[in-house]
């Protein structure tokens, strides 16, 4: 029974490690780091015309996009969607999973600002009686 347990255990820690793939490491082509910190890693993503990534994942972040985009993202569970951005504009992220294609005829570039760990709130002075 033991060793059921600790195979299923196994498997699943190998599962889940599969689907959270780190860009940079997985797709180091398309994706460089540019700054991290504590608080932050600041990521430049460079698609060629057409190009297509594996399948990775990103916590919650801000794209800023410094080019037209047209890509098509697919998701583990093999559904996809198409989305359009501006040159200049920047949005709102939350983190997910997915597999990124370039279906423009022209390169696509942004930066993607990736939040880690929220800081530690600085607790308040204590207050001084009789003040």
């Amino acid at each position: 029974m033991r060793r059921v347990l600790f195979l299923a255990s196994v498997v699943c820690l190998a599962v889940s490690a599969g689907k959270a793939q780190d860009p940079v490491k997985v797709d180091p082509k398309h994706y460089k780091v540019e700054f991290e910190n504590a608080q932050v890693r600041v990521l430049r993503i460079t698609y060629g015309p057409h190009e297509k990534s594996v399948m990775h994942s990103h916590p919650a972040a801000v794209a800023i996009f410094l080019t037209d985009s047209h890509g098509k993202f697919t998701f583990p569970d093999g559904k996809s969607e198409v989305r359009d951005s501006k040159a200049g504009q920047a949005q709102w992220a939350s983190g997910e999973t997915h597999l990124p294609e370039n279906l423009a005829d022209k390169p696509e570039e942004l930066i993607l600002v990736e939040l880690k760990a929220k800081p530690a709130v600085a607790k308040p002075a204590a207050k001084k009686r009789g003040t």
